[in-house]
């Protein structure tokens, strides 16, 4: 049987686009790339909220391929990088081959024939000989069950899905969570609403946010000098290196740099809190780096505004007009957002049914033994598949340093395979049980089981207690390996895998 597509690439945020890229450059030019929104951007075309920015630097969070030189700040607003995902997009051609409201239930291996089957909602089925899920780490929304929400009288928006008709101005409003999330949106929701509580479950490292606008004349530096943005990006991607592989990775090590992370972040609080019971509950009790710390120079400061309250009790149900805690307090409000984050292990790891070779089920396998994925992106016994964001993928703390590492994967990978004129791949089951094995060694330095960690709700850690989100190396070193790792690695041919 002839598939109908070369490639099914799910997803068309910036992971989907970079796959597609690299497909492109393969000579696999027939392709489809399945969006379950109205729009591309992934993350970027979902989140709308106030105070959406990117958290790390806009030089550093783009392709290396694909500068942009017109960034209007240090850290962009979130609707330039829906831009640049649409000019990406446009510029190398993948808008026409990407298929809007398209929601994929999931996909399976014809043994027989050796392809993919993609199941769509709807009942509409198609077939490939590649298979390439790009559905991001952060794509299933999460709303927790609270008690009594159904039966909320006022007006409930997820961070998922704003509301930007709604008029917050005078509102009783409450925002529960204090992620990265709420980090933003809390000073542009406390400008606007007359009464705000902030319901922390975990409090978040959080450090100076060194920002500002980029200058016109910088901007024109950047375009017709591109060696000098190459070398702001360098220089803040060491930055960004030092913070998360030495500090973090190798916390054993280096014990006293993520202890100065952690002096620096509780300075910025004791600077800009004035109240002293506020900036202890404002204060982490787990390590920097446990979970993902964020930058932000205006979060701090609202709470020493007289209409902003900030609750840690924890919730115990919700009543039609508030929010009542263990302690029998009740908060009355007529808005509740949520900046609950998303459900990343129980729905997310893979974000559909993906059934490979002798009817094993991903989500099942991962769940039933330990999530694993070869170099973060192949899972022995599925043919043909690349899961771009799966455990031990996330290098640094740029997205984009992992989707161009996953990238040079798949170049490697299908030269290799179109150079012995086979069609189908398949990880070892010994070259995956190595590369588990070095990872989970790696990972015995991390300030994940060397600091503690036991306080921080981190979503590093799987359902197993195991921090299998991010690859325990440099970045420099995911790059190097994506190159250069073992081609026998694999078995090529109708014989596959076996």
């Amino acid at each position: 049987m002839v598939p109908q597509f070369d490639a099914v690439i799910v997803g068309a945020g910036f992971g989907g686009i970079g796959a597609a890229i690299e497909l492109d450059r393969l000579g696999l030019r027939d392709f489809v790339i399945l969006e379950r929104e109205d729009d591309l951007g992934g993350t970027w075309h979902v989140n709308r909220y106030p105070g959406l920015a990117v958290d790390i630097a806009s030089v550093t969070y783009s392709y290396s391929f694909e500068p942009n030189p017109h960034w209007s700040r240090l850290f962009a607003p979130g609707a330039e990088l829906k831009d640049y995902a649409a000019h990406v997009a446009d510029k190398y051609g993948l808008r026409t081959r990407m298929r809007f409201g398209t929601v994929v239930d999931g996909a399976r291996w014809d043994e027989q024939d050796q392809l993919w089957v993609v199941s769509i909602a709807g009942g509409e089925t198609l077939t490939a000989r590649y298979l390439l899920t790009a559905t991001g780490f952060l794509s299933q929304p999460y709303t927790p069950p609270f008690p009594g929400i159904e039966s909320f009288a006022g007006k409930i928006i997820h961070t998922t899905d704003w509301d930007a008709d709604y008029d917050l101005t005078g509102r009783k409003a409450a925002v529960i969570g204090t992620g990265a999330t709420a980090v933003q949106l809390v000073p542009e929701v406390a400008a606007r609403v007359a009464e705000l509580t902030v319901f922390q479950r975990t409090p978040i490292w959080v450090v100076p946010k060194v920002d500002a606008p980029i200058p016109g004349v910088v901007q024109e530096l950047f375009a017709r000098v591109p060696l000098a943005q190459k070398a702001a990006r360098l220089v803040n991607t060491g930055m960004l290196e030092a913070l998360m592989v030495i500090g973090v990775l190798h916390y054993r090590q280096a014990e006293p740099l993520n202890s100065a992370a952690a002096l620096l972040a509780k300075a910025h609080l004791f600077a800009q809190v004035r109240d002293r019971e506020t900036r202890a509950a404002l204060t982490p009790h787990y390590d920097f780096g446990c979970k993902r710390p964020t930058f932000s120079n205006q979060y701090f400061p609202t709470f020493n505004q007289p209409h902003v309250r900030l609750e840690t009790h924890a919730i115990d149900h919700v009543e039609p007009d508030g929010i009542v805690t263990a302690d029998g307090h009740k908060t009355e409000i007529d808005t509740l957002l949520l900046a609950t984050g998303f459900n990343l292990w129980d729905v997310n790891f893979p974000a559909i049914e993906i059934v490979g070779r002798e009817g094993v089920n991903l989500g099942k396998f991962w769940r039933d033994n330990r999530f694993q994925a070869y170099e973060g992106i192949t899972v022995p016994k599925f043919p043909n598949f690349l899961s771009l964001n799966s455990p031990y993928s996330y290098s640094g703390l740029s997205y984009f340093t992992t989707i161009e590492a996953q990238m040079k994967h798949m170049g490697r990978l299908f030269t290799e395979l179109f150079r012995r004129g086979e069609r189908t791949f398949e990880v070892t089951e010994r070259a995956n049980a190595e590369f588990l094995d070095r990872m989970t060694e790696k990972l015995g330095s991390s300030v994940f089981y060397g600091g503690d960690c036991a306080t921080s709700r981190s979503y590093y850690f799987d359902p197993h207690g195991e921090a299998t989100l991010l690859r325990p190396t440099s970045t420099a070193a995911a790059h190097r390996e994506a190159v250069s790792f073992p081609l026998d690695d694999y078995t090529y041919g109708r014989g596959a895998g076996r």
